[in-house]
């Protein structure tokens, strides 16, 4: 049976052969395993494209067509109110565009057994939530005889959170430019360390303590632990991938940011490749609609293939294009031309789109080969 397989090591790759062997019983013979992969072979020759075939061509249709089809500014979470994520046209333009400002920056936080299984995860999703001191805070008042701030806190938050009085008083002394001290009746008291801070500078103070970070995954403003199939996860609103994946109960194999930047960054660009098709086929079978991943596999590699990640826009891959023309087809035709002028840049003729502009015979199907001839010497 090994040796079946090892007649077409060379002619399949290696994951079709591996389904191959994973989805036939152990009982097959020889004979039917061949005439398999020899039916599995055919439809591979099949599926791939003919030298010179304009795969970037085929692709472009094939995106562009059912993408007018989607609805274009939606946002929701599968019904619940509390969170909410970009999708359709929105969230493809922003990861063809490959921005690094995202409307609704998430993650998916997968957790290891036992909290999978639900224990704990109330508390650990509030555990990674950035809290900030306005959080757990009851009230702030300003004292302008001694010009300190004074806050009482509320104990059913802090012990929420997981906080301990002692714990929150050593997270508040890293507050810059301000003293900190508890009192017995378990308020705080925050005073300026400029003795010279006037009332004004007392009122934007208390602005920077309200805001002061306390406790959790920096970014994490908002968590939701849902359950998906058998096991539950956490929904974050928020990006910190470098973070989340040092704790100890999340499964960092299945973990995910939706920022491609921080998910190159972190983990390389493939991680980054992969999570561009992910994305986009999440959108394209939310709104119904039925592309060949191929085609989403080809765009991806083209945003990646440089080794950082360049949106389908002037500033990304139409800058590295060498093709003068090219590049001017796109947006701001004269600016290119001009800029080429000046340094007296030559164009090589050598894709589809200048050939094109020029009413020429375009270097794909059978414009590709060319013919040569050796002319009789005189």
């Amino acid at each position: 049976m090994v040796n079946v397989y090892a007649e077409y090591k060379d002619k399949l790759p290696e994951n079709i052969l591996k389904d191959v062997k994973e989805k036939l019983p152990s009982s097959t013979s020889q004979k039917k395993i061949r005439e398999i992969l020899e039916e599995v072979y055919k439809e591979y020759l099949d599926a791939q494209a003919e030298p010179g075939e304009c795969v970037g061509l085929v692709g472009a249709e094939s995106i562009g067509e059912p993408g007018t089809q989607m609805t274009l500014n939606t946002k929701h979470f599968g019904g619940v109110a509390e969170m909410n994520i970009t999708m359709g046209l929105p969230r493809l333009i922003e990861v063809l565009d490959a921005r690094k400002l995202l409307s609704t920056p998430m993650m998916e936080i997968y957790l290891v057994s036992p909290y999978n299984k639900g224990k704990d995860v109330k508390k650990i999703a509030l555990s990674i939530k950035e809290t900030l001191f306005k959080e757990i805070a009851e009230e702030f008042s300003i004292n302008i005889v001694e010009n300190s701030i004074e806050v009482s806190i509320d104990k059913e938050k802090l012990k929420a959170i997981g906080m301990t009085h002692a714990s929150l008083l050593k997270a508040l002394q890293d507050i810059t430019g301000v003293n900190v001290r508890e009192t017995k009746n378990k308020t705080y008291v925050f005073r300026p360390k400029s003795r010279e801070e006037t009332l004004h500078g007392v009122y934007k103070l208390k602005e920077k303590i309200k805001n002061a970070y306390i406790k959790g995954v920096k970014g994490l403003t908002q968590v939701l632990p849902v359950k998906r199939g058998n096991e539950f996860m956490i929904i974050a609103a928020g990006n910190n991938l470098s973070e989340v994946l040092q704790l100890k109960f999340v499964d960092s194999s299945r973990t995910v940011s939706n920022n491609l930047f921080e998910v190159a960054e972190v983990l390389g660009i493939e991680a980054a490749r992969q999570l561009i098709i992910n994305e986009v086929m999440k959108v394209i079978e939310n709104q119904g609609i039925d592309i060949d991943i191929r085609h989403i596999m080809l765009v991806a590699d083209t945003i990646c293939f440089s080794g950082n990640i360049k949106g389908i826009t002037r500033y990304g891959i139409i800058r590295e294009k060498a093709s003068v023309l090219a590049r001017a087809s796109f947006e701001t035709p004269i600016r290119h031309v001009i800029n080429a002028s000046l340094i007296g840049e030559v164009d090589p003729l050598s894709s589809v789109v200048e050939n094109v502009m020029l009413n020429q015979p375009v270097p794909v199907g059978t414009g590709l080969p060319g013919l040569i001839t050796k002319l009789p010497k005189k």
